[in-house]
């Protein structure tokens, strides 16, 4: 593998951007970046108010999902964040928005970014670069060290891309989705997942670009 499985026991650094960030020193973390243009705002205001709602079905609190969600049991949390990453997962397949990383031009800018500093700054494992969004595998020494490299990604090219496309102004969602590797089991899982994408969403093999690491041992 090209990190380490998340330790429950060991230093944790949790960061509030626009939403909680959990990270750990070496720990291989599944990372998604999707297009500021793939998911429409009215879909995004009825997944927050579904959100609450699950919340108040499932406790009897009517609050914010996002204060009661760390205080959950980690049963109930597992199923609230399995019922929605799959909600989010399913719309990103179904290529809304211009799509623009449909072109293998710009799929490029995106996977030789990804891989310009592995094994320097951070060990990358599987990505996929789908027409709106991309999925990948990595770890990183620190905290920081993840939080600056994926702004470093964004902001590159989101520039690179808009630069060729004559246009300006935001390209990528504010924030990337990050989740922590439990098992063996959940890291294989996910590099099924990424190898995947493009044949669950349907799409033909010139519309995504995908990477395997060398390794998945």
């Amino acid at each position: 593998m090209i990190g380490e499985l998340f330790d429950p026991q060991a230093p944790l650094a949790i960061s509030e951007h626009y939403r909680p960030h959990w990270s750990q020193a070496g720990a291989i973390v599944f990372i998604t970046f999707r297009t500021a243009d793939s998911i429409p705002y009215e879909v995004l205001q009825r997944w927050e108010r579904e959100k609450n709602e699950w919340i108040a079905r499932n406790t009897g609190r009517n609050a914010d999902w996002r204060k009661v969600l760390p205080e959950l049991d980690p049963r109930l949390r597992h199923q609230f964040k399995k019922t929605f990453n799959r909600l989010r997962e399913d719309f990103l397949d179904t290529c809304n928005g211009k799509c623009v990383l449909r072109q293998p031009d710009f799929a490029s800018i995106v996977a030789d970014s990804l891989s310009h500093f592995d094994g320097k700054r951070y060990r990358l494992g599987d990505f996929i670069v789908m027409p709106n969004h991309v999925h990948l595998l990595a770890s990183f020494p620190s905290e920081e060290t993840m939080i600056g490299q994926c702004d470093s990604w964004l902001h590159y090219t989101a520039w690179k891309i808009n630069q060729q496309l004559g246009n300006k102004g935001k390209f990528w969602q504010q924030e990337p989705f990050d989740h922590l590797v439990r098992s063996p089991e959940q890291y294989q899982y996910l590099c099924n997942y990424i190898r995947d994408n493009g044949t669950k969403a349907n799409l033909r093999s010139g519309d995504f670009l995908y990477r395997q690491h060398d390794n998945h041992q």
